[in-house]
């Protein structure tokens, strides 16, 4: 067993944490904005939207396993996860730019069809990339405190990742949108952040080492690799938590964007920006000026409030994640346990967000002040869940005498790649159910904005409620985790294991 020191540096943390970045410049943009692109700027029926995501899921029941069995048994001089993060950069990068590109197409059914390809090589790619780099996460450090230290930073870069992409992209898109053509200011805002992101998965390639390796003893044995993941009570658990939890934020996520456009009354938004200094004029030449105008965020009607208006919303949401990660994560998760944390936070968030149906279209106030509440309660679960799901591939190792840790993430990343396309499916049949008009600019009807305003909170408020519930049974407490690290530190100074 490879007995290096279980230390890491901040600087191989950080860049580690960069490809998190990266990954969330894709992750967030089609979490938030996959199923409003497809309504309004391919046109599709919300139905047919959340077909198309309906579909990807399937290639990737195959995809997703096969990801894990390969990373698992890939041996390089670099390691066996962190080779793929480098391999799968380029190509994943120039998938999200496709994925998002309106190549002018007339035909609905062709138009499903390109979006449906795109979308479901992306997401392939989005497993060859992302299930390597976490699982390269469970194998930096087999230290309890290291790994909570490493993925609160993680997610700390993922925050700020969440802030640019929730934040900037409506305004962006805005702003680079020749005479109005959305659909290139679509395409140079993708390109721009998929720049960013093949930079910063190359940056964590070259500064991250893997100091966990599998037992020496241990054969090449696919079919118990897969049994042992299967029965693994932890790995269930955290399968389903996985699930709905990304199934509430792909839904809850992409909603609130109907919800700003459909509900929110834009004179009492654009009064409600007046007063955060955001609306401007011909006049206004100042540098704070320049500098918000430069990304899209200066307001001149309340024709353009809900762009503004939703960015803002967003960004509001990321800083307060932003610190909840740095200041409550790691202290509470070692203070009373993950598990206990995680209960706790997940079920005030899913609280916070069934209050979005109460307020009323002008009350922008109380839209904000939830949105605040529901971050600060939702922002030290974020870390955890990975950390957990390191914790779930040494249970199998302390259990079985194996390890198979890309398995055992490929798995939850299977989950949460389901619940992203289940939950923007379920909100594409809602929307269509409820009488949503796809082609962004029309006045919905009385039953399709009740829709909206229903799957902004009550609908996500149960899912999270589902997600509350296995975390009950996750049996890896702080006391056993503890104890099985103890023991598996022990096993692995020994020459026969």
């Amino acid at each position: 067993m490879n007995t290096l020191s279980q230390k890491v540096s901040m600087a191989e943390k950080i860049g580690y944490s960069l490809g998190d970045c990266s990954a969330n410049l894709v992750f967030q943009m089609m979490m938030i904005y996959q199923t409003k692109f497809y309504t309004d700027v391919f046109g599709l029926e919300g139905a047919v939207a959340g077909s198309v995501m309906l579909i990807a899921r399937i290639a990737d029941a195959f995809v997703d396993p096969t990801v894990g069995i390969l990373s698992d048994r890939t041996q390089t001089r670099w390691g066996k996860y962190r080779p793929w993060v480098l391999w799968t950069a380029l190509p994943f990068m120039v998938f999200y730019i496709l994925a998002f590109y309106n190549p002018g197409i007339e035909d609905e059914g062709l138009v499903a069809l390109y979006a449906t390809i795109s979308y479901t090589l992306l997401m392939a790619l989005y497993s060859f990339n992302n299930t390597p780099y976490a699982s390269l996460g469970g194998v930096m450090s087999s230290d309890i405190r290291e790994r909570t230290s490493i993925t609160s930073i993680r997610f700390v870069a993922a925050t700020i990742a969440q802030f640019i992409v929730q934040g900037l992209t409506l305004p962006l898109v805005s702003k680079f949108s020749d005479g109005g053509d959305k659909g290139h200011g679509w395409l140079v805002t993708i390109s721009l952040f998929a720049v960013i992101g093949f930079v910063f998965l190359v940056i964590s390639f070259f500064s991250t080492r893997e100091r966990i390796t599998p037992p020496v003893s241990q054969k090449i044995d696919t079919r118990r690799d897969i049994a042992d993941v299967l029965k693994s009570v932890p790995w269930k658990a955290m399968f389903v938590l996985t699930l709905f939890i990304f199934i509430t934020l792909a839904m809850w996520g992409s909603a609130m964007n109907y919800y700003f456009e459909n509900y929110v009354d834009r004179a009492s938004l654009y009064a409600f920006l007046d007063n955060m200094g955001l609306v401007g004029t011909a006049a206004d030449t100042g540098v704070w000026h320049s500098v918000l105008d430069a990304f899209g965020l200066v307001v001149t009607s309340p024709d353009n409030a809900y762009e503004v208006g939703f960015g803002m919303f967003n960004m509001v949401g990321a800083l307060v994640q932003f610190f909840g990660v740095i200041l409550l994560s790691s202290f509470l998760a070692n203070r009373y346990g993950k598990k206990k944390v995680f209960i706790v936070c997940l079920s005030l968030t899913a609280i916070f967000t069934a209050m979005f149906y109460f307020p009323e279209s002008t009350d922008v106030e109380s839209m904000f002040v939830l949105n605040f509440l529901k971050s600060l309660a939702y922002a030290p679960t974020v870390p955890l869940l990975w950390a957990m799901i390191a914790d779930v591939a040494d249970e199998s190792e302390y259990t079985n005498y194996r390890r198979a840790t890309g398995f055992v993430f490929a798995g939850i990343v299977f989950a949460l790649k389901a619940g992203l396309g289940l939950g923007g499916a379920l909100l594409g049949f809602l929307l269509s159910g409820f009488g949503y008009v796809s082609k962004g600019g029309v006045e919905q009807s009385a039953s399709a904005v009740q829709g909206i305003v229903l799957s902004s909170s009550l609908i996500p408020a149960v899912t999270f409620g589902i997600a509350v519930v296995a975390l009950f049974f996750y049996p890896i407490t702080k006391q056993f985790n503890e104890r099985m690290q103890a023991e598996l530190t022990e096993r692995r100074k020994r020459e026969d294991y």
